[in-house]
């Protein structure tokens, strides 16, 4: 007690190491950390620890208090010792004594927390019970599990998720990321027999949402030379993303036309026809395994996607034959069940008089709902559908819809007797008669009901005398305008060139070595765009694409254009005279956007026979797939080639080429970058074509 009233009496502060030495940071440090030790101490006391409510509880109380007096006193006879302590090391230096001093200071307060470890239940006298805030061995065990456990709950379904997401990026096939991967692929099939361009069609064969390429393939069997005559004739599936062979189905004639998309019902896989001279071959398009043979003869058209005749939920089919006199004018019509592949009747004759080659058949609706067949030699002849089923059955259509005729069409004929509608007759020959639709010329050989809607209603685009273009209204068979050009040489590709929502026309002919490329007017019949070229010795069928501009991008081939420059006579080449050198095609892009501009997108010595556009709907992108006759040295035949390119990837590698050299564009506009334009091109997404009605 004497002790504690010494301690409260002096001044404030502590004295140092050294005697007489007065630290104020200490003491005030010492007095905090005083403080704090009491509250530790006094923690327990104030009934919250774990056994304020058992009976030990209070006696742990107590010896609490108790331990507070006795700590009292102890540290007052510390001090005492120490100061006498010091007077005993006067020779100490002041650097000694301080680092003593330190160490004092430290000893004390590990002192003061044992002796305040000892009353909360620590080794001693007052702890000897083992009561305190400290657990026991088994206690601790029970946290140490509760906290594996915990973790575990935490960690599994971590590291479950991190596998799958693993598994989903790495380890299963990507379609998408195969479509990037393989953006053009090339395939040697068959051998180049013939002049005629091998039957072509696109339909989704396995599956992915991309449409792939039934090609007629002909080649010689175990290598043997084309003087032995063992041929072996087969339509064969190609993966339109890798280019693998997905089915091949051998035939005993050569495959003229492959038709793809007849739908029976949605549960089962779509038909695909296969034409030869002789048989139509209906087979399943996913294995192309056979479904039912057609025996026929002298077919000479595809297969007419018609109503359903019979009343089974099945669109029926038409196909054209001709008679096996060769003398004999008569054009054979022949109606085919759609769903038991069983001829309708007997084939229905009509004797044509004209010339040329066979235009149709093809389906039209008039605006009344009436059916026709539109159909003819080197001219175009219509007949109600309603008719031929009559006289190739004996009976009249099962429905109303089909019995109905156009009173504005049946007044056309020329006398009541006869059957026949004039279309068009004429001196000069027809060439080509096609729906004035959108996209007709990229899917005209699918069966699908949808792509088959629009086209029978719309007008129609006719190519006559070889150098006449024109646009028959269908509504009353007359001409809304007539364009003249030099001969056109393949069928018109119909898009939106100009902002009049009226589709354009683009056509191609040749003469004197020059190749001239025209985009004509739908409205008006004016020519919108032209250019010239070096003419590269084939025709292909020019494609029209939509692009996300809302206009259409023109796909078409020519050799090197020859650009407009003043002072300069254009020179011809005759055709012998370069007839040594390998002739380059070149494929090119040309977009309304930048009439003065094409993107060259490839170029080959290769002579492309036919092509077709494949979309990718997830990617907005397109494959143009061309089948093509790659020349070999000697007299052998030449290898068929299959080639698929993806249109963005060539854009991106394209190479610009500009058919005007001045700097200004007509009205003053100068002329756009390279930068400019190549950002503009890049920017192009492709979709498919919607078949839209010109009416």
């Amino acid at each position: 007690m004497a002790a504690a009233l010494s301690r409260a009496l002096k001044l404030p502060g502590k004295k140092g190491s050294e005697l007489g030495e007065y630290d104020p940071l200490t003491q005030a440090d010492s007095e905090d950390e005083s403080e704090e030790d009491d509250l530790v101490l006094n923690y327990p006391r104030n009934g919250l620890g774990r056994d304020s409510c058992l009976g030990a509880g209070s006696s742990q109380l107590r010896g609490g208090r108790s331990g507070r007096l006795v700590g009292a006193e102890d540290e007052a006879q510390d001090d005492e010792e120490e100061d006498e302590w010091r007077e005993r090391l006067p020779s100490k230096s002041r650097q000694d004594r301080d680092d003593l001093k330190g160490t004092q200071y430290w000893n004390h307060r590990d002192s003061g927390r044992d002796r305040a470890g000892e009353d909360r239940g620590g080794p001693g006298p007052m702890g000897a019970a083992g009561i305190g805030v400290h657990s026991t061995d088994a206690e601790e065990k029970r946290v140490r599990m509760r906290h594996a456990v915990r973790s575990a709950f935490f960690l599994v379904p971590l590291v479950s998720a991190a596998m799958l997401v693993l598994l989903c990026a790495f380890l299963i096939p990507c379609q998408k990321g195969t479509l990037e991967t393989r953006p053009q692929w090339e395939r040697a099939l068959g051998d180049a027999v013939g002049v005629t361009p091998p039957a072509l069609a696109l339909w989704d064969v396995d599956g992915d949402s991309v449409e792939d390429v039934i090609l007629g393939v002909t080649e010689w069997s175990n290598d043997t030379r084309p003087m032995q005559g063992n041929k072996i004739y087969s339509a064969v599936a190609l993966s339109a993303v890798s280019g693998q062979v997905l089915w091949r189905k051998v035939m005993r004639e050569t495959v003229m036309y492959i038709q793809s998309g007849l739908q029976y019902s949605t549960q089962q896989s779509p038909v695909v026809l296969l034409i030869s001279k002789s048989i139509l071959m209906l087979v399943n398009s996913t294995s192309g395994e056979n479904l039912r043979p057609v025996l026929l003869k002298n077919i000479e058209s595809q297969a007419v996607l018609l109503p359903d005749l019979q009343g089974d939920s099945v669109p029926d089919l038409l196909i054209a034959t001709l008679p096996a006199d060769d003398a004999a004018s008569d054009l054979f019509l022949t109606l085919i069940s759609g769903l038991t592949g069983a001829k309708l009747g007997h084939p229905v004759p009509f004797n044509l008089t004209g010339q040329g080659k066979l235009i149709g058949p093809l389906l039209h609706e008039t605006q009344q709902g009436a059916y026709y067949i539109l159909f003819g030699l080197g001219n175009v002849e219509a007949i109600s559908l309603c008719d031929i089923y009559t006289r190739a059955t004996g009976e009249l259509p099962i429905t109303l819809a089909l019995r109905k005729k156009d009173p504005g069409w049946e007044g056309l004929k020329k006398t009541n007797s006869s059957s026949f509608i004039p279309i068009y007759r004429g001196f000069e020959r027809v060439e080509f008669l096609l729906p004035l639709v959108a996209g007709y010329g990229n899917d005209h050989n699918s069966l699908d009901t949808v792509s088959n809607l629009n086209a029978t209603k719309s007008d129609w685009v006719l190519v006559y005398g070889s150098s006449k273009l024109s646009v028959l209204r269908q509504k009353d068979i007359r001409k809304e305008w007539t364009f003249n050009s030099a001969p056109i040489h393949s069928q018109p590709a119909p898009g939106h060139f100009n902002d009049d929502a009226v589709l354009d026309l683009f056509i191609q002919h040749s003469a004197n070595g020059i190749m001239k490329a025209q985009v004509v007017d739908g409205a008006h019949g004016h020519l919108l765009w032209s250019a010239e070229f070096v003419c590269p010795r084939y025709v292909l069928e020019p494609s029209a694409i939509t692009t996300s501009t809302g206009q259409s991008a023109f796909l078409f081939w020519a050799s090197d254009p020859i650009k407009a420059q003043k002072n300069i006579t254009k020179t011809t080449v005759a055709p012998g005279v370069a007839a040594a050198e390998p002739l380059i095609r070149k494929l090119f892009l040309l977009h309304p956007a930048h009439p003065k501009i094409l993107l060259e997108l490839t170029s080959t010595t290769d002579t492309a026979v036919t092509s077709a556009v494949s979309y990718q709907e997830h990617q907005k992108d397109a494959s143009y797939i061309t089948v093509s006759s790659r020349p070999t040295p000697y007299s052998e035949p030449g290898a068929r080639i299959v080639k698929s390119m993806s249109l963005k990837a060539a854009i991106t590698k394209g190479q610009i080429i500009r058919l005007e050299e001045s700097t200004k564009q007509p009205g003053g506009a100068v002329k756009p970058s390279v930068f400019e334009v190549n950002k503009f091109f890049r920017g192009l997404s492709f979709k498919r074509q919607v078949r839209k009605t010109q009416v």
